[in-house]
């Protein structure tokens, strides 16, 4: 497939980028910068598998939870020391270009979180080929939706994503959350190196699996979604902090920075910030780590609130 015709001469657009740069931009693994590409994505992996490992061996838990009645519909819930049904819960979606990583190696957060006295929720979705943008879509509004109800008297849901996550929590912010009956007490959400526009995606390899239409991409774009919504936020005060790693690639930055700006026209309370000297990887593997400042920017934010 080819990249559409390029825009006029200065427009700052993915348009203006040849097949093999746009590919390029789009695979965040070319961009780190302190190991190789292969190194890097085993040292993601090993961190995400390990900080599983203590999160399970170290706090009360639930696991494999069923939020739904498909196979892969399944959920981590980390609890504090002190549980409680009226914590804060912190819901976590992960990367991988929304056809790989999985729930079981995806606990970077728990423990500096639950130690902090929020508590953990890691979802699990149908990845690619198996599942479609439409399905992980609704499968994300069904594990909030499945949270709300199992823990009505929460001190509020803040939701995580990184990466193909940071794209699917987004997707909450125009969710009509009625025909679910009910409505989830959302009152933050951190998006990590997110992609808000899929339109690019189509373009690239990382499309095979997906096999996305450019309708399909332009239906689970947000930023699309929300230049052209109507509505106002329903709650002014819920925060949704957007973040880049400052050694993401250009087109992670401007897809973030875009977003941000979107969101702040059309009401919401949003802040931007770039995290120094991270790469797409580092940015969500340090989150195991308390005093990452990513790590004290949630815990603020979620602390502050109660």
């Amino acid at each position: 497939m080819e990249v559409p015709g390029r825009g006029p001469p200065g427009e700052a657009s993915w348009k203006n980028l040849s097949k093999e740069e746009l590919e390029n931009q789009y695979s965040p693994s070319r961009w780190v910068i302190r190991q190789g590409a292969e190194e890097a994505l085993r040292t993601y992996s090993h961190i995400g598998d390990e900080a599983t490992k203590k999160a399970r061996a170290t706090r009360r838990s639930l696991l494999h939870v069923p939020y739904g009645d498909g196979e892969g519909e399944k959920l981590d819930i980390y609890f504090p020391g002190e549980v409680s049904a009226a914590s804060p819960f912190c819901l976590f979606f992960h990367g991988g270009y929304w056809q790989s990583g999985s729930k079981d190696t995806s606990a970077f957060m728990v423990n500096p979180l639950t130690a902090q006295g929020v508590a953990v929720v890691v979802m699990a979705y149908d990845l690619a080929p198996k599942g479609t943008l439409d399905q992980m879509v609704d499968q994300v509004t069904r594990s909030i939706a499945f949270v709300q109800k199992q823990y009505p008297y929460n001190e509020g849901i803040y939701l995580c994503g990184h990466s193909a996550g940071a794209h699917l929590a987004s997707m909450m912010f125009l969710t009509n959350w009625t025909k679910h009956g009910v409505t989830p007490n959302l009152k933050g959400f951190f998006l990590v190196s997110g992609i808000y526009d899929l339109e690019p995606i189509v373009y690239t390899t990382h499309n095979a699996p997906l096999r996305m239409t450019l309708e399909d991409a332009q239906r689970n774009s947000p930023q699309l979604l929300l230049e052209a919504a109507l509505t106002q936020p329903s709650d002014p005060a819920c925060h949704v902090l957007v973040t880049v790693g400052q050694h993401d690639s250009p087109e992670f930055h401007r897809q973030s920075r875009e977003f941000y700006q979107t969101l702040s026209r059309r009401g919401w309370n949003a802040s931007f910030e770039e995290i120094h000297d991270v790469d797409h990887f580092e940015i969500i593997w340090n989150l195991t780590q308390k005093d990452f400042v990513l790590t004290q920017m949630i815990l603020k934010t979620i602390l502050q609130e109660h």
